[in-house]
């Protein structure tokens, strides 16, 4: 088999990748020096909690992988459950080497009226993870070890790209995905989380931007960038096709919803009374979205399918994301319920039809993360924390800043789909797609 230059130069990066670290010297830090803590502050609860959270949204991608891998026809199963899973490797060696750094790294950015905002970090500052140790970090996390806060993270980074693949599910090439994703996370995905959850990030320190464990950083920047990836890859040949193994639909369902209790009640950093109201919104959205989800079908005359039940689920897992510990668990059922109307229109809208978006993406994930981010301004709890409690304010900051993002990741990923197709072509040739992405790309096929 012949190899192209472009699987030379990719061995070539991960092989530099993998051995710089050895060669990167990292600083020797103190505690209670700089921003730090001893050890001392650590409390083994909160340890213990987000150990089990981050394992739990690692299980999130290969869930994905199941959900996305089952809706596809039975020539791209393989492909498209592989482009969600690769991530785990692609992304968490880009995460150590600077991702953690431009997302949570010493703001560089601008100053108004003497304060400085953070647009992205500095590279250097966790490159190779430096400095990331076993010391809790006094603004980020000040009671787990660091590197426990940045392998946590790290698994949010890792299932943000995934979410996109579905948009342009068997009809892309494996190799051309894998540069995007690499440009996604540093160019998209890393301004975006340290905007939001950094303390002196511009959405958070300026506009007061509450996103609890990831409606903006996650879902709304992936939704708008597959609303962008299906537009530029264009239709597929046949773009009709039945899902294969609704099972494996709903096993990754089930994984997901799993996996996201450690998404959105780790996000509470503890072993708190925060991550148990982010436990029960989280359980109670999603339930409610999917009970209203297949409810909403039959009142369309549609059929009440295990398909509708598994996207409704997702969708209210989606929507509560941003709020999940800003909301009570009566208000979280009210956003299952209204989410699911909405993206249960949005995925049957004969306009947005005409977009090949192969899984829907843009109406779960993007707009699941719209409703969340608009609702969260609505609702979220404390004084002139919403619109309902006397911050309009705030309201207003939410929706500039929706629009803002929005923008941001569709035109940003519009100009990273061109790069790329620029660099190696994103569309498999068509006697390729009509063969299958499970044989032309990878070799395999199911039995």
């Amino acid at each position: 088999m012949k190899i192209g230059v472009k699987w030379i130069v990719s061995f070539l990066i991960i092989s530099i990748v993998a051995i710089g670290g050895l060669f990167w010297q990292p600083d020797v830090i103190a505690p209670n020096t700089g921003d730090f803590l001893d050890e001392s502050a650590v409390v083994g609860a909160d340890v213990a909690w987000i150990l089990a959270a981050a394992g739990l949204v690692l299980l999130m991608t290969p869930g994905l992988s199941f959900f996305y891998g089952g809706m596809v026809g039975k020539k791209n199963v393989i492909s498209t459950m592989l482009q969600s899973f690769i991530a785990l490797g692609v992304v968490s060696m880009l995460w150590v080497l600077v991702g953690f750094s431009l997302s949570f790294g010493d703001p560089i950015g601008f100053e108004i009226d003497g304060v400085h905002y953070g647009i992205i970090g500095n590279p250097f500052t966790y490159m190779f993870f430096n400095n990331v140790s076993i010391y809790p970090h006094k603004a980020l996390a000040s009671t787990i070890p660091f590197v426990l806060f940045a392998l946590f993270q790290m698994k949010f980074a890792v299932i943000t790209p995934a979410l996109i693949t579905g948009s342009f599910a068997e009809r892309v090439r494996f190799i051309s995905y894998l540069l995007f994703m690499v440009l996604f996370s540093l160019l998209i995905y890393t301004p975006l989380c340290h905007m939001v959850w950094h303390p002196d990030g511009l959405l958070n320190k300026y506009f007061g931007i509450k996103d609890f464990a990831g409606g903006t950083v996650v879902h709304m920047s992936a939704g708008f960038a597959a609303l962008a990836g299906a537009l530029v890859l264009g239709n597929r040949k046949n773009p009709h096709h039945e899902a294969s193994n609704i099972p494996y639909v709903i096993l990754g369902t089930g994984m997901l919803w799993f996996g996201w209790f450690g998404f959105n009640a780790g996000s509470a950093l503890s072993a708190n009374a925060t991550a148990a109201v982010a436990f029960g919104t989280t359980t109670l959205a999603s339930a409610s979205a999917m009970m209203t989800y297949i409810f909403f079908d039959r009142l369309n005359s549609r059929p009440v399918s295990a398909l509708g039940a598994c996207i409704g689920a997702v969708v209210g897992l989606v929507a509560i994301t941003p709020g999940c510990g800003f909301v009570s668990i009566q208000e979280s059922i009210f956003i299952g319920f209204i989410s699911a109307i909405v993206s249960n229109f949005m995925v049957n809208w004969k306009a947005l039809k005409k977009i090949d978006d192969t899984l829907d993406v843009f109406a779960c994930h993007g707009v699941g993360g719209i409703m969340g981010m608009v609702l969260t301004a609505i609702f979220a709890h404390g004084e002139n924390a919403s619109l309902l409690h006397g911050g309009i304010e705030v309201f207003a900051h939410h929706m500039i800043a929706l629009l803002l993002v929005s923008i941001f990741a569709f035109f940003g990923s519009l100009m990273l789909y061109k790069i790329t197709d620029a660099v190696i072509s994103l569309r498999v040739k068509e006697d390729s797609e009509e063969m299958g992405l499970d044989l032309s790309q990878h070799g395999e096929s199911l039995k």
